[in-house]
């Protein structure tokens, strides 16, 4: 069984690990990541391995600091380094063209390299007391919802890797904002808690929107320049289906009280017609809701269905870091449906909707159609 080290105590013995080719969990502002060596082309199949991941799914390095990049890559943009100088440390990963030094291995065969500097002290340290970049997805079984405390790390990989260095609950609770600058035109390829409209105001220029995430993911045949751009990702063992009215969409959520009201009736009344049914057929059911939904979604709960409150809507950054816990819970209590409200689009909130989409596997309801 791999060790549990608390901060800063498993520094010293993480950075050996690694050195010798072994792995590491490693704690970030956004989820757990499952470090080694972004150099040694035997600790990225490692970590493939240890995941049961698709080795065409490009593994983020991480840095401890704008210098570390310069010998990855093989140019550096004077956007990208902007990039960097403005959200470094943070939830940013910013994909350049590799330089030689980067194994295949490592990038899932592309010839760029997707990099970030997480705003931990604990992995901080970590990665500069090991002297190399570490590669790190995130710490859980391929496909699952990703790990935002040790004890996420424990379940999925408990002997398959050598230690957790364990600096308690995360605080965003969803993967970095990823984007390509490798080419001519900057362009978001996963939302997270830096927002496009974050990264478009520090550049003084657009930044596209890659098709794939509104698609729900790549095409079968192509090598996704991103993680979480192709395969099913952050699923629950449950089937998951998430639930909206025509209004809401229509007017992109931006709705009057009396509206948002007749829309919060009719989004609740469908998904407890849902619940009873599958109740009655004995399926176990849960629900995703809002603090400012729970009560009406009463009679179910006090039928014992399983409700899980994620935040308020108007704080899509509380529901971030909520989600993934919320969505292991369900796991542990043998839910087989899974119903979740759907909030906005805006702001961090495409972040939170594209990681609930992606559970639910694309699968929508409109409850007024």
């Amino acid at each position: 069984m791999e060790t549990i080290v608390k901060g800063m105590e498993g520094v010293e013995q993480a950075a050996e690990i690694i050195k010798n080719g072994g792995l590491v969990a490693f704690p970030t502002e956004t989820v757990y990541g499952l470090g080694g060596n972004a150099l040694d082309p035997e600790a990225s199949r490692k970590i493939y391995a240890a995941k049961g991941r698709p080795s065409d799914n490009p593994l983020i390095v991480h840095v401890s600091s704008i210098s570390e990049v310069h010998p990855l890559v093989s140019v550096l943009p004077e956007a990208a380094e902007k990039l960097m100088e403005a959200f470094w440390p943070g939830p940013l990963t910013i994909i350049l063209p590799k330089s030689e030094i980067v194994p295949y291995e490592t990038t899932g065969g592309l010839e760029t390299v997707a990099i970030r500097c997480p705003e931990n002290k604990v992995t901080l340290s970590f990665i500069k007391t090991s002297g190399l970049p570490i590669a790190g997805p995130s710490a859980n079984t391929s496909g699952k919802p990703s790990p935002t405390e040790a004890t996420h790390v424990l379940h999925d990989l408990n002997g398959k890797i050598d230690m957790i260095l364990d600096d308690g609950p995360v605080g965003i609770g969803v993967e970095s904002t990823i984007v390509d600058m490798s080419g001519t035109v900057p362009t978001l390829l996963r939302p997270g808690a830096i927002t496009v409209e974050d990264l478009s105001e520090t550049l003084g220029r657009k930044v596209e929107i890659d098709p794939a995430i509104v698609a729900g993911g790549v095409n079968e045949g192509v090598r996704p320049k991103a993680p979480g751009m192709k395969y099913r990702h952050y699923a629950p063992n449950a089937k998951m289906a998430l639930v909206s009215t025509k209004l809401l969409k229509a007017k992109d959520y931006e709705v009057s009280e009396e509206e948002r009201l007749q829309a919060d009736r009719q989004v609740s009344d469908f998904i407890n017609e849902l619940v009873e049914k599958d109740e009655a057929a004995g399926l176990r059911t849960g629900i995703i809701c809002c603090e400012e939904t729970k009560e009406l979604y009463r009679k179910v709960r006090d039928n014992a269905s399983d409700i899980k409150v994620i935040g308020h809507r108007d704080q899509p950054l509380s529901m971030t870091h909520e989600l993934f816990r919320v969505l292991r819970e369900f796991d542990d209590d043998n839910v087989d449906r899974i119903y979740a409200e759907s909030y906005s689009d805006r702001g961090v909130g495409f972040a939170l909707m594209n990681r609930m989409r992606k559970a639910a596997g694309m699968t929508e309801f409109l409850a007024d159609e």
